[in-house]
């Protein structure tokens, strides 16, 4: 019997199989650790704590697929599948979801409406993903 990520895996599909990498792992790990502690300075601008929060929940959840042996076809693939590779529910992946939309609406349309609360939202579920994928184990390299 095929896993929910199997079925969201093939041609014209969100995922595509693809080995993990322990290399790639390792990587977007110390990525994502990274841009998460950059993003809680407050001594930074908002907007720029908004985009390391972001970038660095996007380089967690990433991390996350790609040790279960998928990689994305798009961004807000790896929010959607986090209760299928984490475990997490709807308290952390909308969140990140919203993120995903601000982002968007930011980077295309030059609206960027973030405030406080949101940051601090996203930063509370980045530190869930984290704490989630720093207590996988490293995947074997097929590099």
């Amino acid at each position: 019997m095929p896993s929910p990520l199997d079925n969201l895996a093939g041609p014209n599909k969100s995922l595509r199989a693809e080995p993990p990498d322990a290399t790639e792992f390792a990587g977007l790990l110390r990525s994502g650790c990274t841009r998460l502690k950059d993003a809680g300075n407050r001594s930074l601008a908002i907007e720029s704590r908004f985009d390391l929060g972001y970038n660095a929940a996007h380089a967690l959840c990433l991390a996350a697929l790609r040790w279960h042996g998928y990689r994305a076809g798009n961004r807000y693939i790896v929010f959607q599948v986090l209760p299928l590779t984490l475990g997490l529910g709807p308290e952390v992946w909308r969140v990140l979801a919203k993120c995903h939309d601000i982002r968007n609406a930011s980077e295309y349309e030059g609206d960027l409406r973030i405030d406080e609360r949101i940051v601090e939202d996203l930063l509370h579920a980045c530190n869930e993903v984290r704490a989630k994928v720093e207590a996988l184990d490293a995947p074997s390299s097929n590099s």
